[in-house]
């Protein structure tokens, strides 16, 4: 096993573990992008992102740099870059932040938030930069500290990759995803979602009913799941019901290629029954 560390890195670029913060993020919203997704989709958003800070913690962020890593899907913790920080003043009061969907801070109390969120500046820096996204670290035991001083907690390097490298593809039974993340998945996971049909899930985050489907085209769970997206309900009758919503989707069953209409069908009605999702869901046939 290699004994690596990220300090070292930080110290060949000339850069003071003592003055840099880790960052180790992972928030998982229902219906909400993760900052692994941010990052891999929208560079912009996941630097607005991390620039909102509690001033509880100002004293610990006033450190110049920061290194910021991801979780990915399958549980690595990734580096995906070094920046140079100051100190802006209060983020303004209608700011949203693109994770939680709400106002820096306000999914963690019902009260007001008060005082504001600091708002910092982040610089990508060129130091380590040709080492973003391939990089994986041991966090280490204390997964729920998600920000140290790098000089305190020296990382050992796992993995150094040649590029950046897609997270594998869990595997149908085992994907869950939201529907505002279905057209940034990576290729490799879109392309095994449209090579096979059958029966799927979604699940409301606003009223938690649940709805039972069938994917019976040539394009498979993907293409279906993308009619959602596009029209918000897929032409779907309990769904024109609702207010639109970010849906949680995953597969229930895969029907092999040789399965008629009639066959996939059959499946979606046992799958009907056994969740109960005509009575207590979404299902209105």
């Amino acid at each position: 096993m290699s004994c690596f560390r990220f300090n070292s890195l930080l110290q060949l670029a000339g850069i003071s573990p003592a003055e840099t913060v880790l960052l180790r993020h992972q928030k998982v919203i229902s219906g909400r992008p993760t900052p692994y997704g941010l990052w891999r989709t929208n560079l912009a958003e996941f630097d607005r992102f991390q620039s909102y800070q509690s001033p509880k913690d100002r004293s610990f962020f006033s450190r110049p740099n920061w290194a910021s890593f991801v979780v990915t899907p399958s549980g690595e913790t990734l580096f995906v870059g070094l920046y140079e920080v100051k100190l802006i003043g209060s983020a303004p009061s209608d700011v949203i932040d693109p994770v939680t969907g709400v106002a820096p801070g306000a999914d963690k109390t019902k009260e007001p938030i008060t005082p504001p969120y600091d708002l910092y500046s982040l610089i990508r820096s060129n130091a380590l930069a040709d080492y973003a996204g391939r990089i994986v670290i041991d966090w280490g035991k204390g997964h729920r500290s998600w920000r140290q001083v790098a000089s305190k907690q020296d990382k050992q390097v796992i993995e150094l990759r040649r590029g950046v490298i897609e997270p594998p593809f869990p595997g149908f039974l085992r994907f869950i995803g939201s529907l505002s993340e279905i057209a940034s998945l990576p290729v490799a996971w879109q392309e095994a979602l449209s090579s096979v049909r059958g029966i799927y899930l979604l699940t409301c985050p606003k009223t938690r009913e649940q709805y039972v489907g069938m994917a019976s085209s040539s394009g498979g769970f993907l293409q279906r799941w993308m009619e959602y997206v596009v029209t918000g309900h897929g032409g779907n009758l309990g769904l024109k019901l609702r207010d639109p919503s970010d849906y949680q989707v995953s597969i229930l069953e895969v029907c092999g290629s040789s399965a008629t209409l009639d066959d996939i069908a059959g499946c979606e009605g046992l799958w009907k029954r056994k969740l109960q999702s005509r009575e207590m869901g979404l299902n209105k046939n």
